[in-house]
């Protein structure tokens, strides 16, 4: 009988750690913990989780606020070990539909980081201005790189 639980045991322990790494929700800090920022962000999901290097990444950051955005961008920022090592700026409405009314809305950006950059924990910083540059929001979290790429696996 105890042989049987283990068979099935196993099998649903290995499924479900192929599962559970394809996304993760990370855990989001403000810039400011004092400030009152016009977007609230809710949460930021990941997937694949960790990141693989040289396939497609997509960061979706859950997010409300109370009065309509009919433009804005993203200001991004990317540490590694505490050394920046990457910049670069979105235009908001190419990362979701404009104008964004009133309520929740999602932000989601999928990018391909090259094969070459390395694994471990890096640092990012956004910040999301609106057409006027007036700061709605400033969110930070970590996220992974995996060791893996697809150019190892194949």
């Amino acid at each position: 009988m105890e042989f049987v639980r283990l068979n099935l045991f196993f099998p649903l322990l290995i499924f479900i750690c192929f599962l559970l790494p394809l996304t993760l929700a990370v855990e989001v800090t403000y810039c400011d913990k004092s400030a009152d920022y016009d977007v609230k962000v809710q949460g930021v999901d990941i997937a694949p989780y960790p990141v693989v290097r040289g396939a497609p990444a997509t960061f979706s950051i859950n997010s409300h606020t109370g009065d309509e955005i009919t433009q804005g961008k993203l200001v991004i920022d990317v540490s590694y070990f505490g050394w920046h090592v990457h910049s670069e700026t979105h235009d908001l409405c190419a990362e979701t539909s404009c104008p964004v009314s009133g309520g929740d809305f999602v932000i989601s950006h999928t990018q391909v980081l090259p094969g070459f950059t390395p694994p471990g924990t890096y640092s990012l910083k956004m910040k999301l201005k609106d057409r006027k540059n007036k700061e709605l929001t400033c969110i930070g979290f970590d996220f992974s790189i995996g060791f893996a790429s697809p150019v190892a696996a194949s």
